[in-house]
């Protein structure tokens, strides 16, 4: 029974994103990416990039560090790299292996250039 009402709810749930999309494109809206892992941890990264003060904030246009938000930021996609072990892809896994590299490494340079 629980399977069946899933099964309604995930149909109705597609009827309406399709219809969703459709009046976007029909009003010229941008319509969103779907979504996907590599997406997902994009976006993940970026923030900690904007923490890491590499990127300028989108909202004040300045380079800005918040260095416990940033490593808050590494620490979840390294998380996140544990419990989909064996879940990704060759590329998935790759393309996480390299972006925790080179936040990892940006947030040890900002660390060690601020400690006496």
């Amino acid at each position: 029974m629980m399977d069946e009402l899933n099964k309604n709810i995930d149909e109705s749930w597609k009827e309406a994103i399709g219809k969703e999309k459709a009046n976007l494109e029909k009003e010229g809206k941008p319509i969103p990416p779907e979504p996907d892992f590599s997406f997902f941890v994009t976006t993940l990264s970026l923030q900690a990039s904007i923490d890491l003060g590499e990127v300028p904030n989108p909202l004040t246009n300045k380079k800005e560090e918040n260095l416990v938000q940033a490593k808050f930021l590494i620490d979840t996609l390294g998380m996140l790299k544990e419990k989909t072990k064996g879940n990704l892809t060759p590329e998935e896994a790759n393309f996480m292996e390299n972006v925790l590299y080179e936040l990892r490494m940006q947030y040890i340079s900002k660390t060690q250039n601020t400690q006496p």
